[in-house]
């Protein structure tokens, strides 16, 4: 029984490094696409008129809701499937998988 325990921290553990490294990968797409965007605008109209449009920071503004969207589902408190519900349902299918029966 221990070693399943074990095989399954290790899953979890692996499962959520995954998820922070996505999260990461995100944040630097993320960076990376605005910068240019931004540096785009700034040499294509007379170096400073557009950087007083607000559709120059439009897409970093939009997109960096879903990066804090993102960061909140990693890092953040998780408010409605939190780590006690998480539990419960682990524990609720290694029961139902050592009677065998799926409701």
């Amino acid at each position: 029984m221990k070693n399943i325990s074990e095989n399954m921290s290790y899953r979890a553990a692996k499962k959520k490094a995954k998820e922070i490294k996505g999260f990461y990968v995100h944040l630097l797409v993320y960076s990376f696409v605005n910068i240019a965007i931004i540096a785009v605008a700034f040499y294509q109209d007379e170096h400073w008129g557009a950087l007083k449009e607000i559709w120059t920071y439009s897409t970093a503004f939009f997109w960096g809701i879903g990066v804090f969207a993102h960061w909140a589902s990693i890092f953040g408190p998780n408010i409605f499937f939190g780590k006690s519900w998480e539990e419960r349902k682990v524990r609720e299918i290694m029961s139902k998988e050592e009677r065998k029966t799926w409701e």
